[in-house]
């Protein structure tokens, strides 16, 4: 079951890196966009849950923290990626956002006193430093501009808001309650609080009737959100805040192999050098430390 978890959110939010470039196209404000999208999501999710009779109510304690939630994974969070890739290109996006790995690593130790697996820093360097081979094309192009300073700013707090979400979800299965249920609440949540930003800055609500942007709207709600998130905190809950960060190392993969088949990427080398590295890994990650420490000794043999 973990791994079919896995799968799904790596699969997933791997593609949806090139729906959110298809919102950033049109003339939907960014708050907006984001606040439908989880309107959608939540209005789905409210129905499901309303006719399997799923819908479990919480604790006024419980909907400020999905208020917080909604906050950190449902809104702010995307507001920052969204601005930031005016900023910086998709690939360092996802560089940055792999460091929710850590992140959640350090988030853990801070407010649950948690025990890191002995495996998450061997498979997180190995799995960044596969990344940045991955992306060093574009890294080495990039100059230290007051633009680019902005960007990464942006996506390392974006990371930050998210890994926050993934502690607030944590307390919540700690607590007991239903993960879809806080997951309808805190989308929610998230919705108003973009709707309020947008109402703030004085934009437009009008919605973008197009195929585009109706499409990349729809697979951001329910595959993006509903299935995604739902995905991942389950993934949360059974294996940790820290291994299941681990996926967010896949993401730029999958979004590579898409490039490749319709926008003609070209695997360098040092693309090469840093898919292998996420893939060991990965197997790193997963493995059982006494099987680790005993493959080690035998070579140290």
């Amino acid at each position: 079951m973990n791994t079919l978890l896995y799968l799904a959110v790596v699969l997933i939010w791997g593609t949806t890196w090139i729906a959110i470039t298809l919102q950033q196209e049109g003339p939907v404000a960014i708050p907006v966009s984001i606040s439908y999208r989880f309107v959608v999501a939540a209005g789905v999710m409210l129905v499901i849950l309303l006719l399997a009779r799923r819908l479990r109510r919480i604790a006024p304690r419980d909907h400020f923290f999905c208020i917080l939630q909604g906050c950190c994974v449902f809104g702010f969070n995307f507001y920052c990626f969204y601005h930031a890739a005016a900023y910086i290109s998709s690939g360092l996006e996802s560089v940055i956002f792999s460091m929710a790995v850590l992140f959640n690593a350090v988030n853990g130790v801070l407010f649950f006193r948690q025990r890191p697996s002995p495996n998450l820093l061997p498979a997180a360097v190995l799995g960044l430093s596969g990344i940045v081979a991955l992306f060093w094309q574009d890294l080495a192009a990039t100059q230290l501009a007051p633009e680019l300073l902005k960007g990464i700013g942006l996506s390392a707090l974006g990371t930050y808001g998210f890994s926050l979400g993934n502690m607030i979800s944590t307390r919540h299965q700690r607590r007991g309650l239903d993960i879809l249920s806080t997951n309808t609440y805190a989308m929610s949540y998230g919705a108003i609080l973009m709707a309020l930003i947008a109402l703030a800055q004085g934009v437009s609500f009008q919605i973008e009737f197009s195929s585009r942007y109706i499409g990349s709207l729809l697979y951001l709600a329910i595959f993006g959100s509903v299935i995604a998130f739902a995905a991942y905190f389950s993934l949360l809950g059974r294996i940790g805040a820290g291994a299941a960060a681990y996926s967010t190392l896949l993401f730029p993969l999958v979004a590579l192999s898409i490039s490749t088949i319709y926008e003609g990427y070209q695997w360098h080398l040092n693309a090469v050098i840093g898919l292998c590295l996420i893939l060991l890994g990965n197997l790193v990650m997963f493995a059982k430390p006494g099987r680790l420490t005993a493959l080690w000794r035998r070579r140290a043999v």
